[in-house]
């Protein structure tokens, strides 16, 4: 007993400095980790920009119509206040979407927030920053062209960005991102910059803001189709969600196709517009994949070529316009 009693009492040998081998393997927890600037460049989603350009193309080119004369800076602005709103909806849905677990598991480029690349607070304050320079700069187009009223509409487009999938009640959310995309990157984008330089909406630029709208529709559209089984998971009701696969297909073609039908109707009086049915063919291209995709990825390259495709569309009928 009194053995027993001393081998009881013996202090346990000390662990080697190594630890427990089996919690060694254990994966580590996901922290927030600091992003590169490649990550943040990414998270920017560069590839959706061409979408901001198209429309101030269209618009600046329906105002040639009015008055000869090109105002650049007026509308370099314009196509500062676009970027800016489009980089800001882009982070801003990363923060949004990230906090709300729908970036989880991802089948496109990764999130920062949802990746746990940066912190949440971090991502939105970058996208608050860019909205604060589309105001700025868009509260400078008002002063310098004394149409006040547009300070509503620009107020406007910045509470759209922002309730896409921010708020309680995101419209991203309920099958309605398609219907603020036609109308603020689509009518409010191109009739905004050909008022501001001319004071006057031509029926060319309401023509071309439709095909603006419905070219950055089909980016929307290509992107939710891509990502349409974990945003049923995470209950995210996008409109390819509502009405299912084919149906979404269906509706991409139209979106690409009607903007070309436009264009050849411009055609008859442009004669420079029948130069887009050369941007028909990447458009083709990418209703092909859309139609014929195996994995979701391969829709990443129909997003793109989609969005090269209307700021290809914008500059032939810019050229149009003007010549």
């Amino acid at each position: 007993m009194a053995a027993q009693s001393r081998k009881r009492s013996r202090p346990a040998p000390k662990r080697r400095p190594g630890g427990n081998p089996q919690k060694a393997h254990r994966p580590a927890p996901r922290a927030a980790t600091r992003a590169t600037a490649r990550d943040w460049i990414g998270a920017a989603r560069l590839r959706t920009l061409p979408l901001a350009i198209t429309p101030v193309l269209i618009g600046t080119g329906a105002a040639t119509l009015v008055d000869d004369q090109l105002h650049w800076v007026i509308a370099l602005a314009c196509l500062a206040v676009a970027f800016a709103l489009q980089i800001g909806v882009n982070y801003a849905n990363d923060y949004s979407d990230g906090i709300r677990g729908t970036d989880d598991v991802r089948v496109g480029p990764g999130r920062l927030t949802g990746g746990r690349k940066a912190k949440p607070r971090t991502v939105l304050i970058v996208a608050l920053a860019f909205f604060a320079l589309a105001a700025v700069v868009g509260l400078a187009l008002v002063i310098r062209t004394e149409q006040w009223w547009l300070l509503a509409v620009g107020a406007a487009s910045i509470v759209a960005a922002w309730f896409y999938t921010g708020g309680k009640r995101p419209y991203g959310y309920n099958a309605l991102g398609e219907v603020f995309v036609f109308v603020f990157f689509g009518l409010v984008a191109t009739l905004g910059t050909t008022w501001l330089q001319v004071q006057a909406l031509p029926q060319e630029a309401w023509f071309g803001a439709v095909a603006a709208g419905l070219l950055a529709c089909a980016v929307l559209l290509a992107n939710n189709l891509r990502d349409i089984d974990q945003d049923r998971l995470a209950g995210k009701r996008t409109l390819s969600v509502l009405i299912g696969r084919r149906a979404t297909q269906v509706l991409f073609t139209l979106f690409v196709l009607v903007p070309f039908g436009i264009a050849v109707f411009l055609a008859l009086v442009y004669p420079i517009a029948w130069l887009t049915l050369i941007a028909l063919l990447g458009a083709l291209s990418a209703i092909l994949i859309v139609w014929t995709y195996r994995s979701p990825r391969e829709l990443i390259v129909a997003l793109q070529v989609t969005s090269f495709t209307s700021v290809a569309y914008g500059a032939v009928l810019f050229w149009a316009f003007v010549a």
